[in-house]
């Protein structure tokens, strides 16, 4: 079995994981995630085996990810745990959350069907055949790359009509998204509850919906998302003035409807301010007020954004204390999860891994996942000089911050040196040769 050499603190990291797992099972974390590292190529199980060297023990592996599924929701816990570690707390944590499609193929992969093509491309594919992910990021900021995510933990969704073939005794049972989001939102509560941190969570629109948001409120999670134009607004009730006591609870909805459109179709109200949004500071025309929302139960902040074409978004959080610069700085960086859902599956190869079991395709997309988050942490605080060198693309732009490959590429040249000089002494190596392993390692990485 080749032994890849990881640095100590990816390797101490991955054993924490791994203790969660029974102690007849646990050992084999470290070994398949290092054949992650520097599978080539689709990304199937088959091609991490071959990259670890433990093609003589494949089935057994199998059998491993089919454990491992059952139990990524502690090893999550544990993963959030180190990145606080890692990166520290601040006075506000932000999280986005989202679903992607990963494209499969063939009648027998358990979980999957046939869902709606966020992205249909050139082709206008409409719909696609795989499964789709609920994914939980926290979103941290660089000094030096801006906004980054960290993916931490996903829910399969299965359709309805789809529970049906899955095995009863799996123990999975039919949620929808809202409801699957809401149970990544509670989960996340319950191991934040003794930080001093505010949680936020930054969602798409298509979340900004009762059975998400009252979950979230119960458990004093802050929500950032977008608003319909057609959204049933209300106003804000009048305090009752001191001395005067009425029957039953206070009012919580005003009696006036609230129109948005009209709202952002008047001239009076509109202010501008400068932001720091995508890495820079822009401009931006904006109306806020405070409404009341019965969706999310009560009291919220509406923020209006005119762009220069003239058109309009409509946010809301449910933080009424919130600025408009945080509402507007949560929704700039949701777009970080997005680029999650771009590197796990164009530099990861989430959705390659050829899986039919429903829990071993749980376990090899949260591998995915916490490969990119592992990696994140480690080139933390590394100099952008170690992680990227462009000089060999004279056409590439060399302020560019690195991407989330050149640091996945940065640790495998680390890794690749490490074995490199701990087999042979350099001391006795002709600049030939060393110019040779440099190419090679080069073309590797």
């Amino acid at each position: 079995m080749a032994t890849w050499t990881l640095p100590p603190e990816l390797t101490v990291w991955i054993s924490c994981l791994a203790r969660l797992l029974h102690d007849r099972l646990a050992w084999r974390l470290l070994p398949l995630m290092s054949g992650m590292l520097f599978a080539q190529g689709r990304q199937t199980v088959a091609a991490w085996l071959r990259a670890g060297g433990l093609g003589h023990d494949y089935q057994d592996y199998y059998y491993f990810l089919g454990s491992l599924g059952r139990k990524v929701k502690y090893l999550a816990s544990l993963l959030l745990v180190q990145a606080l570690r890692r990166i520290g707390t601040s006075e506000r944590l932000v999280f986005a959350l989202d679903d992607t499609p990963t494209k499969r193929y063939g009648k027998h992969v358990e979980g999957a069907g046939i869902h709606h093509n966020p992205t249909p491309g050139p082709a206008d594919q409409q719909y696609v055949y795989g499964h789709v992910w609920v994914t939980l990021s926290w979103l941290v900021r660089h000094s030096l790359w801006g906004t980054i995510g960290l993916p931490l933990r996903a829910q399969l969704y299965v359709r309805q009509k789809d529970i049906a073939k899955i095995p009863a005794w799996y123990g999975v049972k039919f949620q929808t998204k809202l409801e699957q989001a809401a149970e990544l939102v509670e989960w996340l509560a319950e191991h934040l509850k003794h930080v001093a941190g505010r949680i936020w969570v930054v969602a798409d629109g298509a979340y900004a919906k009762r059975p998400f948001l009252q979950r979230a409120k119960k458990a004093w999670v802050t929500v950032v998302s977008r608003l319909r134009h057609d959204a049933a607004l209300w106003s804000v009730p009048q305090a009752v003035p001191p001395g005067q006591h009425r029957r039953g609870a206070p009012r919580k909805y005003g009696p006036d409807r609230l129109s948005l459109a009209k709202r952002a179709g008047h001239r009076d109200g509109w202010q501008r301010g400068t932001f720091r949004l995508y890495g820079q500071d822009v401009i931006k025309e904006y109306k806020t007020f405070l409404a009341t929302y019965k969706p999310a139960g009560g009291l919220i902040r509406v923020v209006l954004v005119r762009e220069e074409t003239g058109a309009w978004r409509a946010y809301f959080c449910t933080d009424a204390a919130a600025t408009v610069a945080q509402i507007l700085e949560a929704v700039a960086d949701r777009s970080a999860i997005e680029q999650n859902f771009h590197d796990l599956k164009e530099v990861h190869g989430a959705g390659e891994q050829q899986l039919r079991y429903y829990w071993a395709n749980v376990a090899a997309y949260h591998l995915t996942m916490w490969w990119h988050t592992l990696i994140e942490l480690w080139a933390w605080t590394k100099p952008k000089e170690e992680l990227c060198d462009r000089r060999d693309r004279p056409w590439d732009d060399p302020s560019r911050r690195p991407s989330h490959a050149d640091r996945r590429n940065a640790l495998r040249r680390v890794c690749l040196e490490s074995e490199f000089q701990r087999e042979v002494s350099l001391a006795g190596v002709s600049a030939n040769i060393r110019q040779l392993w440099q190419r090679v390692l080069s073309l590797a990485t």
